[in-house]
Parts: structure tokens; sequence; C-alpha cells
């Protein structure tokens, strides 16, 4: 399966929603392809400046790792010159944190939203919420 524009919207439009129902701070959502190109991105008003800049880093990261970023994050914590000589290679354009969740259809990455806004464990919770939503497969590392 490749992900579309329609799913794209889809995705982000549910996170939106997820953070309605949870109260949460105003978010930016980036859905990215499984190329790292960018679908889509809503930014809700009243998001600080670089919030589309974090929201892509969080989704590329995972894309481009192959792992959610919870798993980048942590990866961070254990082998922090490997994760800064990969943003290095990335030209620092990748967000080590929660919030980075990697699309999968049958087991294959077809994309990955990246939230940011709130706390990270909130921001991740609703992109997972998003993915599940599509009876697609989220996978926040």
């Amino acid at each position: 399966m490749t992900l579309t524009l329609n799913m794209a919207r889809k995705l982000a439009d549910h996170c939106l929603l997820r953070a309605g129902e949870l109260g949460l701070k105003p978010l930016t959502v980036a859905v990215l392809d499984a190329g790292g190109a960018l679908v889509v991105l809503l930014r809700q008003d009243g998001t600080s400046l670089l919030r589309a800049e974090i929201a892509q880093g969080k989704a590329r990261g995972a894309v481009a790792m192959g792992l959610g970023s919870r798993a980048l994050f942590n990866r961070a914590q254990e082998q922090p010159y490997f994760i800064q000589s990969m943003n290095a290679l990335a030209d620092g354009s990748l967000v080590p944190v929660p919030g980075g969740v990697l699309i999968r259809d049958q087991g294959g990455i077809i994309g990955a939203i990246g939230i940011t806004g709130d706390s990270s464990d909130n921001d991740e919770a609703c992109a997972v919420h998003a993915i599940e939503a599509l009876g697609l497969s989220a996978d926040p590392g």
C-alpha cells in the first residue's frame, strides 16, 4: 500500500480531533511518505514558529532510521554520538524525541506522522490513535 494524499489528510485530521478530545495545546502535524517526502502539514492556530520543522524532523527521523522516534530517543540516551552523527548526516533535520510514529501496513513502512506542540507523550498518543483509526499499524518505537 502507498500513502495517498487522501489518507495523509485523514491521518492529520484524526490527530487534531484526538488532540481536541484530550484538550491539548495547539499542535502541528506532519505526514510523510515512505521516502520522507512531506505529504500533509497542518498547523493549528497558536503554534510557535519552529513547530513545522520539529514535526517534520520527528517523522523524518522515524522514516530515515526505520524506527519510531521513541526508540531514537532511547538510543540517543544510550549512544549519543551515534544519533548526533546521524543528525549531522541529515543536515540537522532529525528530532529524536517521542512524537514521530511510523505508519505500517502489513509490516511495511508506508510513512510516518510527526507531531509537536504538547508533551511528547501526548503528541505520540495522537499519532498512534490516528494511525489505528485508519486500520493501520502504529510503530512509535
